[in-house]
């Protein structure tokens, strides 16, 4: 019962945000009472806390096979780009902006798996991309890590980024695209010529 909890969970809060599920909700979407959910969390910040864990371990699993799949760190940005947006088309993109403003304790999990993963990741593509030649040899690795994930997290504001104007998935897209383009050296750039076709990338992704 508290795996189907922390699953509807889950899905509701990817589909409609955070703020806007209640207890309820999520008592109505499993078929079972509220009285049911509260004698396993004791409120819906308990389950939030669990919904952020299971998807920050499901998202570094995603990475790591991508990182697997790819044959080099301009292959594994775009392989990046193509999950991202898979992972984006059905997500409302108030879901980011819930968790800063109303649930600081699940929004500092977010906030180590942002800096001791996902920073961490980007810089050692870029630190691999110079070393290979595929990337400008005078960018700075910290700087733009960091530049890199708050494009990401930015897109998801709402004050920023309005739905009823932007696409999610589209500005996300235009952001990675702007990004790699930036740090492309020549050879790099002629390398990413041969792969910019994302359908062509979505297959090789799936055949590999």
């Amino acid at each position: 019962m508290k795996e189907r909890i922390i699953k509807s969970a889950l899905n509701l809060f990817w589909r409609y945000g955070i703020k806007s599920v209640t207890m309820d909700d999520i008592a109505k979407d499993l078929g079972i009472s509220k009285r049911t959910i509260y004698q396993h969390y004791s409120d819906k910040e308990a389950i939030l806390a669990l919904v952020i864990q299971e998807a920050i371990t499901a998202q570094k699993c995603e990475m790591e096979k991508l990182d697997e799949q790819a044959d080099n760190p301009i292959e594994q940005m775009m392989y990046a780009s193509v999950q991202m947006r898979d992972t984006l088309s059905d997500m409302n993109p108030t879901l980011l902006y819930d968790l800063k403003k109303y649930y600081p304790a699940a929004w500092e999990l977010f906030q180590t798996y942002k800096h001791e993963y996902i920073i961490k990741s980007i810089r050692d593509n870029l630190i691999k991309g110079i070393e290979l030649g595929l990337y400008r040899p005078d960018i700075d690795a910290d700087v733009l890590s960091m530049l890199r994930v708050e494009q990401i997290v930015m897109a998801f504001d709402p004050t920023i980024f309005p739905a009823r104007k932007f696409n999610m998935t589209h500005t996300q897209m235009q952001f990675l695209l702007h990004f790699l383009r930036g740090v492309l050296s020549e050879k790099g750039f002629e390398y990413y010529n041969t792969i910019k076709d994302k359908s062509a990338i979505e297959i090789n992704t799936h055949e590999k």
